[in-house]
């Protein structure tokens, strides 16, 4: 018998938190038994719940060599009785092998999928044992899998690339044309006779919002327009919204930036647009990157991080120089020229190796359900 069980400590609620409770979802609707280890009250806890996914609470613990955490985690895997744990967070890493070392008489499969990228070397015999007590390595991309080879001791061959999964149906549902374009740009009141760059994130200087509008006012296309689809960061203040007001202030943008707050059919915003920016320093794995391919948008992205892979290398996409508001504005201009240069057919048709229910088969064959 297996059960899968998600662990997450994390109080949060970004891509991390998304993908470990989607998978959690898709996994359950495969007909897998499945839980989720998580704060109480949290932002994953109540969406489990909300989602009909079973969810037991768990305390706050300490990154590193919470012994007493770690215990009470054996307790809840074998009253539970788990046979798979999945870890995405690094907070939780630490508790997740001692769990693993200490749980004598009772084995389980620990895997861990990897969402951020590895910073420093961690190759010293702390990290080296930690990281032994692991099953499987799943890495979202190429150059991950090539970070843990080079940062760490971990044994290579149970490491596996397994991307990160999106449910295409919102995106693909219906093509894209002109009627569908102008029928999302009157939900986002937005100018139908423009061309229009968007940008999608949080309001925050990692996600490179002032940069696209600095690269907008460099433009030699002077109709372009800009829609940034976002909120600022929560309980972070609004510095950082503040100066995007003021770039747009500054560079007389006002009727060339339209700002639109989240929503929940974010595929309305992929229809409305003609391009979309990546526009972070070294985004690890975009999932925006993603939701644009499978909506048949082209993508202008930052040539660092996960995005250049992505992109295939610039085949299916624009690749600036990162942090270059120059560079960025040439690659705007070369896709106004070259609007036909990448074919909306051949995104869509490349996003299908991220649908979820292909990605749920590859967990499936990496875990050995």
């Amino acid at each position: 018998m297996t059960k899968l069980a998600y662990i997450c400590s994390s109080s949060s609620w970004g891509g991390l938190e998304m993908n470990q409770c989607r998978n959690a979802f898709w996994m359950q609707e495969r007909g897998h038994e499945v839980l989720i280890f998580a704060l109480k009250d949290s932002p994953i806890y109540k969406k489990a719940e909300s989602s009909n996914i079973p969810v037991v609470a768990i305390k706050k613990h300490r990154k590193y060599y919470d012994f007493r955490a770690s215990f009470q985690l054996i307790k809840l895997l074998k009253r539970e009785k788990v046979s798979h744990l999945i870890v995405r967070d690094t907070r939780d890493m630490s508790i997740a092998a001692m769990a693993k070392f200490w749980s004598f008489g009772f084995r389980f499969h620990l895997s861990y999928f990897m969402e951020m990228q590895l910073g420093v070397k961690k190759t010293n015999w702390l990290h080296t044992l930690r990281f032994s007590q692991f099953d499987l390595w799943s890495c979202p991309l190429a150059w991950l899998q090539s970070q843990v080879l080079s940062k760490t001791r971990f044994d290579f061959n149970k490491t596996t690339i397994i991307p990160s999964a999106l449910d295409l149906s919102p995106f693909q549902s219906v093509p894209k044309n002109t009627e569908i374009q102008n029928e999302a740009r009157k939900s986002l009141d937005l100018p139908e006779n423009k061309t229009i760059i968007g940008l999608i994130g949080r309001f925050d200087h990692q996600k490179g919002q002032v940069l696209l509008l600095e690269a907008l006012s460099n433009c030699a296309d002077r109709d372009v327009c800009v829609c940034l689809l976002g909120e600022p960061t929560r309980d972070e203040g609004m510095e950082y919204f503040q100066k995007i007001e003021t770039t747009i202030e500054q560079n007389q943008l006002q009727n060339r930036v339209f700002i639109r707050p989240f929503r929940d059919d974010i595929a309305t915003f992929y229809k409305a647009i003609d391009a979309f920016v990546m526009a972070s320093k070294a985004e690890t794995f975009g999932m925006v990157t993603i939701e644009a391919m499978a909506s048949g948008v082209p993508t202008i992205g930052s040539n660092a991080g996960g995005t250049p892979e992505i992109l295939e290398f610039g085949k299916l996409g624009f690749l600036f120089e990162p942090l270059n508001a120059t560079s960025l504005a040439n690659l705007i201009d070369e896709f106004l020229n070259n609007r036909d240069q990448i074919s909306a057919s051949i995104l869509m048709e490349t996003a299908k190796k991220y649908d979820h229910q292909v990605i749920c088969k590859e967990v499936e064959t990496a875990l050995a359900l």
